[in-house]
């Protein structure tokens, strides 16, 4: 049994195929692990806000000093790293957009990566303290970005391979459904894409 974290960052609901991907990736991991749980997290209806002053101040400020806003502010940073940290396998949702991923996306990571919560430095370097959790990664995508010439095009996968691996999630695989605008090539892509899934 394990707790799965489904972040969609998709506002297009049952027409998004990023989120068909996700939850055809949640299907094969339900059937591989009976009785797993899951929670969803819908950034289009949670939203998280963009990183303001307060908010900064908040990480670097010590609890038992902070002021009443600062408090409010970095509860929406606790709630979600308590999350991540209980789940034992994360699936998120990135559906390009304009070669990177949706604000929202973008708005819920920047809240995760904490020093001293979720990463730290050592003599060495930084320190990710996610540890022992997989990630997977289902993007969406109107052209086709895993190879060819567009490739270089591609701001998800570097990124998101970045990102949450500088906070200890390095156990990562990327499924893709793409060339979705494509003719010849869109009316197979999902189809094509979930036959793909095997779980590692």
């Amino acid at each position: 049994m394990k707790k799965i974290l489904n972040i969609v960052s998709s506002p297009r609901g049952g027409a998004s195929y990023t989120i068909q991907l996700a939850d055809a990736i949640i299907a094969k991991i339900k059937a591989e692990y009976p009785g797993s749980t899951v929670k969803t997290v819908d950034l289009a209806h949670h939203h998280y806000p963009h990183l303001e002053e307060a908010h900064i101040s908040s990480y670097f400020t010590p609890a038992e000093k902070h002021s009443a806003k600062e408090r409010e502010v970095i509860r929406h940073s606790d709630e979600a790293i308590k999350e991540v940290q209980e789940a034992d396998i994360l699936v998120i949702g990135a559906p390009m957009w304009n070669f990177s991923i949706p604000s929202a996306l973008k708005a819920w990571i920047d809240h995760i990566v904490r020093k001293g919560v979720t990463f730290n430095y050592s003599e060495k370097g930084p320190v990710g303290m996610l540890k022992g959790k997989k990630v997977y990664v289902a993007i969406s995508s109107g052209g086709i970005y895993s190879d060819g010439p567009m490739k270089q095009m591609d701001h998800i996968e570097p990124y998101l391979r970045t990102i949450l691996g500088f906070i200890g999630l390095t156990d990562l695989t990327v499924f893709r459904v793409e060339g979705l605008s494509i003719p010849g090539v869109q009316d197979t892509a999902l189809e094509k894409a979930i036959a793909g899934i095997q779980l590692n």
